[in-house]
């Protein structure tokens, strides 16, 4: 096993439904270090839970109580147990190579780190132009309402400090919710840094994100945070991760 690079512990979330295909995969990409990973379990009818327990010796399994990745996420973000949290998809879409940068990213003094398929150094293999459009309004919405300078408001990699889960204060249950942290993480003037990813395609399965559906609820999501009157710190900082 190699040795942990940083001081503090880190817990990785997994959120999954049917992925027992893709977990092997996913779980290659994690490195040894990582001191603990959560699957959330959204009641699977195949053996996801059987293979992930096979492939992730040390797994914590828990089984979520309602439904939505957003609600799954929650779930997990509650029951972790180190000092850093890094979210991640089942379908083999995020690498967890990547970790090591998200979490340096925060050991050297950042809050919140969100990675971006638009930054220097990212991509994606799975961005459809119809998507990505959308992504690129939305982002430039949120941009123009929350004082932020966002690249990728759409993507699911993100990585923060626990300690900052109560500011976050996060209460959705679907695919919006990672439109929903990124907008409170600004809202709370946490230090926010953008890391460079690369988005894999699904490695088996179908996705259940519809553009339409899940567009309009990410559009609805920005303008109600809006909405509530929640104060805009001006402070809230966003640069590509070095």
């Amino acid at each position: 096993m190699d040795k942990q690079p940083f001081a503090a512990s880190v817990s990785v979330i997994v959120p999954a439904m049917n992925e027992a295909e893709n977990l092997p995969h996913v779980f290659a990409t994690l490195p040894d270090w990582i001191d603990e990973v959560i699957l959330v379990d959204g009641n699977s009818t195949d053996d996801t839970v059987a293979v992930a327990r096979e492939s992730r010796p040390g797994l914590r399994v828990v089984t979520q109580t309602r439904r939505g990745k957003g609600n799954a996420l929650i779930e997990g973000f509650q029951a972790a147990q180190g000092d850093i949290i890094v979210m991640i998809d089942a379908d083999g879409s995020t690498n967890g190579r990547e970790i090591r940068s998200f979490v340096a990213t925060l050991v050297n003094g950042a809050d919140f780190a969100k990675g971006s398929r638009y930054a220097p150094g990212g991509g994606s293999d799975d961005l459809s132009p119809i998507r990505s459009l959308g992504n690129r309004i939305l982002t430039g919405l949120t941009n123009l309402l929350y004082g932020t300078r966002y690249t990728d408001l759409c993507y699911g990699y993100i990585a923060f400090w626990t300690r900052h889960l109560d500011a976050l204060d996060l209460d959705c249950d679907g695919f919006e919710i990672e439109t929903l942290m990124n907008v409170r993480a600004a809202q709370a003037g946490l230090v926010i840094r953008e890391v460079p990813s690369h988005e894999r395609s699904r490695i088996h399965g179908e996705s259940n994100l519809n553009a339409l559906r899940d567009g309009w609820r990410v559009l609805r999501t920005i303008l109600r945070e809006r909405g509530r009157g929640r104060s805009v710190t001006a402070q809230a900082q966003v640069a590509l991760a070095k």
